[in-house]
């Protein structure tokens, strides 16, 4: 079942990359290994820094295997 989760800020999309880390059952140091990148950088993403790279995040989504969707607001 997919489910659709509407990002507004950092905050979410480090919770959401937090909670799918944990539910797959991935620590901080297993998941920088995936995705070649420090335990630090995912550590301040998953607590909502703002300052992370977008490329950097994007690898983070994909070796958790999160889709990022846009859409325009208003649309749904």
């Amino acid at each position: 079942m997919e489910t659709s989760i509407t990002i507004r800020n950092s905050k979410m999309l480090g919770q959401l990359i937090r909670d799918t880390r944990k539910q797959q059952g991935l620590n901080l140091e297993t998941l920088a290994g995936l995705c070649g990148l420090s335990i630090r950088f995912l550590s301040e993403l998953e607590n909502g820094r703002e300052t992370c790279g977008f490329g950097r995040v994007m690898r983070v989504l994909d070796a958790l295997g999160i889709d990022l969707i846009a859409q325009p607001l208003g649309e749904s």
